[in-house]
């Protein structure tokens, strides 16, 4: 399922960050799922990813892009 949002965080050391939904849902990903493969993504910026049960059984986003 397609999810459009905002980044909300984004620690460039540890690689994580979270999308947050116009609805308030929050979905973490890893800088290995941005879609450019440039590992980082500025925070603020409006994005969409592919909601993916994650390694820990959580919704997270793959293939995550500025839009």
């Amino acid at each position: 399922m397609d999810v459009h949002g905002t980044i909300t965080e984004f620690d460039g050391e540890r690689g994580l960050g979270e999308l947050r939904t116009d609805e308030g849902v929050a979905f973490g990903f890893h800088c290995v799922s941005i879609a450019d493969g440039s590992r980082s993504i500025e925070v603020g910026a409006r994005a969409r990813g592919l909601r993916h049960v994650g390694l820990l059984g959580q919704d997270d986003l793959v293939d995550v892009a500025a839009v």
